[in-house]
């Protein structure tokens, strides 16, 4: 009884090139999954694209371990995703070309101060969430974003928009001017 206990938490079903290999080709369907999907499931993920991801890792499971479930198999398994994800990741550093091509490129969702509509269907973005992002980052309002870029990471960097010279003329006389109405008011009283 205890010996057939030990088998079946470590004797393999599978042979241990099979166990090696599912995880690598579900490694390679998933990192093209993600990015066919764009960049929004990165990192600005609503409740949808949660659920998604969620129940994603759960159905490549069986394809990754197979009809093993020793603690063996499952061991191989994690490894040799950490293993490739270690590797990959090292080599597309160092080549910026294929980090390019499989990252992407950002995409400008605001430009000048006006939206692109386009950019923001394209990753499936609503302007409320856009919204959202910039508040988190200290906008009041989108009216006071000059530039807002959804990096490759799905990660979304704002930039205020900044006065021009007049406004800044305008805005020093104005403060000069109340500053001269404080100090008649003042010698008034």
């Amino acid at each position: 009884m205890q010996m057939q206990m030990w088998h079946n938490m470590f004797v393999m079903a599978l042979p241990i090139g099979e166990k090696i290999l599912r995880p690598i080709l579900v490694y390679a369907f998933l990192i093209v999954g993600l990015r066919l999907a764009g960049k929004r499931e990165l990192a600005q993920l609503n409740p949808f694209d949660l659920v998604v991801l969620l129940t994603l890792s759960n159905t490549v499971q069986n394809a990754i371990i197979g009809d093993d479930n020793t603690v063996t198999g499952g061991v191989i398994g994690a490894s040799t995703l950490l293993v490739v994800n270690y590797v990959l990741v090292r080599f597309i550093s160092r080549h910026e070309k294929l980090e390019r091509f499989i990252e992407g490129d950002a995409d400008v969702l605001i430009e000048n101060g006006r939206i692109t509509d386009d950019c923001l269907n394209k990753e499936a973005i609503s302007q409320l969430e856009l919204e959202a992002a910039a508040h988190k980052q200290g906008f009041a309002s989108l009216e006071e974003v000059d530039r807002a870029v959804l990096d490759p990471n799905g990660t979304i960097a704002f930039f205020a928009k900044k006065p021009n010279p007049d406004t800044m003329r305008h805005e020093a006389i104005m403060n000069r001017l109340d500053e001269i109405t404080s100090r008649l008011a003042a010698l008034k009283a």
